[in-house]
C-alpha cells in the first residue's frame, strides 16, 4: 500500500507540470482542464440564477467593456505568440451583482464577477481594469485548479502520513495527523495562495496594459484598500499578502508592465 500512494504522488508530478504565462513558473495541474471547466460553468450559472444582478446599467456595461477589451488583449497576445489551441478554454462573462461586498471573483474559463461593492474603490474604468487584469490572470494562470492540485496532493500525503505511523500509539498517531494538517495548510496551502496572488497582481498589470489602460493606478487602487483597514491577520496565516508587502511588489513590477502599456 505505502508503494502504491508513492507510487501515485510521483505520478502525479511527473505528468501534470505546466508553466504558467510570463512567469514561467511551474505548477501541478492534476484535474483535466475539460473537468474543471465544466465544474466551473455550472457553478456560475448556479451564482448567477441565485444572485441579484446589478440595476445599475453605466457600471454593468463599463464593467462588460473593460472586460471585453482585457481578454481580447489576452487572447491576441495568446495567438501572436503560438498559444492559440489555449483561446478555446476561455468563454468570457463579465457580470456586476448586487452587494455591498468589496470583492470580485473569476472561475476558471473567464467568469469573472464584480460586486457593487468594489465600485466605490476602483472609483473609475481604470480602477476596474485593475481589478478586472487581476481576476482575469487567475483564470489564464489557471490557479484554482492548481489550488484544487494542492488539496489533493495534501490528502494524498495524509494517506501517507497515516499508513507510515500505523504501528504507532492512538495519541502518537493523533499528533501526526494534527501536526501534518497544520503543517500543510501553513506550509503548502497558504504559501501557494499567496503566491497566486503576487502573481495575479503581476500578470493583471501587464493585461491592463496591454488593453491600454495605464498600470500604474494600480498602486492607488491597492491603497484605497489598505485605508479601509479591518484585521487582516498576519501574513503567514492568511491567503492574501499584507496590503504593504502587496504595495511594494506592485511598485517593482511596473516597469515590466509598462512596456505592453501605450496611450490610446
Amino acid at each position: 500500500m505505502k508503494k502504491v500512494i508513492v507510487f501515485i504522488v510521483l505520478s502525479c508530478v511527473v505528468v501534470a507540470c505546466s508553466t504558467v504565462l510570463f512567469t514561467g513558473r511551474k505548477q501541478l495541474l492534476l484535474v483535466p482542464d475539460s473537468e474543471v471547466l465544466a465544474l466551473s460553468s455550472a457553478n456560475y450559472r448556479e451564482f448567477i440564477g441565485s444572485t441579484p444582478a446589478s440595476q445599475d446599467k453605466a457600471n454593468t456595461a463599463l464593467v462588460k467593456k473593460v472586460g471585453a477589451k482585457i481578454s481580447k488583449a489576452v487572447e491576441n497576445y495568446l495567438l501572436a505568440n503560438g498559444r492559440e489551441k489555449e483561446i478555446s478554454q476561455y468563454s468570457w462573462e463579465f457580470s456586476l451583482v448586487k452587494g455591498n461586498v468589496v470583492n470580485a471573483f473569476c472561475m476558471p474559463g473567464g467568469k469573472v464577477v464584480f460586486y457593487e461593492g468594489i465600485l466605490p474603490v476602483t472609483q473609475n474604468e481604470t480602477g476596474i481594469a485593475v481589478v478586472m487584469g487581476h481576476e482575469v490572470a487567475h483564470a489564464v494562470a489557471k490557479h484554482s485548479s492548481e489550488r484544487l492540485s494542492h488539496h489533493m496532493m495534501v490528502q494524498y500525503g495524509a494517506a501517507l502520513a497515516d499508513i507510515l505511523s500505523s504501528k504507532q500509539s492512538a495519541p502518537v498517531r493523533t499528533g501526526i495527523k494534527t501536526l501534518y494538517g497544520i503543517g500543510s495548510q501553513v506550509g503548502v496551502i497558504l504559501p501557494f495562495s499567496r503566491t497566486h496572488e503576487y502573481e495575479a497582481d503581476q500578470l493583471g498589470l501587464i493585461f491592463m496594459a496591454m488593453a491600454g489602460y495605464d498600470p500604474a493606478a494600480a498602486v492607488g487602487f491597492w491603497e484605497r484598500m489598505a485605508a479601509m483597514g479591518g484585521d487582516k491577520g498576519l501574513e503567514l496565516l492568511s491567503t492574501h499578502p499584507s496590503d504593504a508587502n502587496r504595495i511594494a511588489k506592485i511598485k517593482s513590477l511596473l516597469p515590466e508592465a509598462q512596456k505592453y502599456y501605450s496611450k490610446k
